[in-house]
């Protein structure tokens, strides 16, 4: 426990951040999730326009260091290829 005030303080603001990102990161994983629901079903149309959105969150968890910024830009670029391959399957049948 802490003992001076500005440990108390340090603890304070610390559970509020951890609250906040542990948001901002289950709403990403929520997003990601649904492209993937999406490119399940078959829905291509459905997949992009998640994705555009799951790209923005992505970005943005990268940016204030939620995530690793690698980390976002690899799950996009893995999101991408499964839409990709989603439609060439689509084209091909």
């Amino acid at each position: 426990m802490p003992n001076s005030a500005s440990a108390k303080k340090d603890l304070r603001q610390n559970q509020t951040r951890r609250m906040h990102n542990r948001a901002v990161r289950s709403v990403m994983r929520r997003q990601v999730g649904a492209v993937r629901a999406a490119v399940k079903a078959g829905d291509i149309e459905k997949a992009e326009a998640e994705f555009r959105l799951a790209a923005k969150r992505l970005d943005k968890a990268g940016a204030k260091r939620i995530i690793h910024p690698n980390v976002a830009d690899r799950t996009k670029s893995r999101l991408q290829h499964l839409i990709k391959a989603a439609k060439t399957a689509t084209a091909a049948s």
